[in-house]
């Protein structure tokens, strides 16, 4: 199943992106720490060249701790690049860092008059605008569960004086990797109504059956594992109602079960990739 999203408006937002981001002295790309490399966008990584880049790592608290902080290393292999974990409980730490290491890459030397500019930039879903409001410490962009809820480009202030550039989520016209846009569609980045969830959840039930299986015995209460993604969803369908008329099992609606546990984190904290 090949997935593909690329709508009318990511033109418009790319165009703004091209023309912006040479002003910038920072770029902060806001990465999902389930996938820090499936939610990282190329079309940021070639239009930002060798400009310095913090590399924001949301949703840590859903991601399996261990493989997040290899992932915080392996990005900062790069030159110009800093990475950093964040999480929606501690809103102090993201305050706290962000702006003091944007300071610390800006090339341009400090003073009267002079100012850090940073661009917030990330694909759809991934915590920019979440981000946003917690920097300035109050609510000045929509936030919400559904991929492209910002769709225009935004300049705030901080209190610190650095001016912030918020834009909407950007994907890039072709996903050339297909378990990479599977993982982008669990994860949420991509809409529900374009995606098959069927095939989305039979995706994520193969990957916590060998790597999780101990979390779906917890969440479903199962003595043993089904032996087939398949199976897997059909006992979750049985165990949550998702039944059609005579008993048949909605495959549909167990997949939406399976795939929004996940997003919750009702099912622990996952990685959907390591470095």
């Amino acid at each position: 199943m090949a997935i593909q999203w690329y709508p009318g408006h990511m033109t418009k937002a790319r165009r703004v992106l091209a023309e912006t981001m040479p002003k910038q002295d920072v770029i902060i790309e806001v990465l999902d720490a389930r996938m820090p490399r499936a939610s990282e966008n190329p079309v940021v990584t070639e239009l930002r060249g060798s400009k310095p880049c913090i590399k924001v790592l949301c949703k840590s608290d859903l991601a399996d701790p261990e493989i997040t902080k290899a992932w915080l290393a392996r990005l900062e292999t790069v030159d110009n690049v800093v990475a950093l974990a964040i999480t929606t409980d501690r809103p102090q730490d993201a305050r706290a860092k962000i702006p003091e290491l944007c300071k610390k890459l800006a090339k341009h030397p400090s003073g009267p008059g002079k100012t850090v500019r940073a661009m917030i930039v990330g694909i759809p879903n991934v915590g920019k605008s979440t981000l946003i409001n917690t920097l300035m410490e109050r609510k000045v962009a929509n936030t919400g569960d559904e991929p492209a809820v910002t769709k225009a480009q935004q300049r705030v202030t901080l209190k610190s004086g650095m001016t912030l550039y918020d834009n909407p989520g950007v994907m890039w016209p072709k996903i050339e990797d297909a378990q990479a846009a599977l993982r982008l569609a669990l994860g949420g980045a991509i809409p529900d109504n374009a995606i098959d969830y069927e095939s989305v959840a039979l995706f994520g039930a193969r990957f916590f059956l060998a790597k999780y299986p101990e979390r779906l015995k917890a969440r479903y209460k199962l003595e043993t594992l089904p032996d087939s993604p398949t199976a897997l969803l059909e006992e979750i369908g049985r165990r949550r109602g998702c039944l059609k008329s005579g008993g048949v099992i909605d495959m549909h609606k167990a997949g939406d079960a399976l795939v929004h546990d996940f997003r919750a984190g009702a099912l622990g904290r996952i990685s959907l990739e390591s470095p």
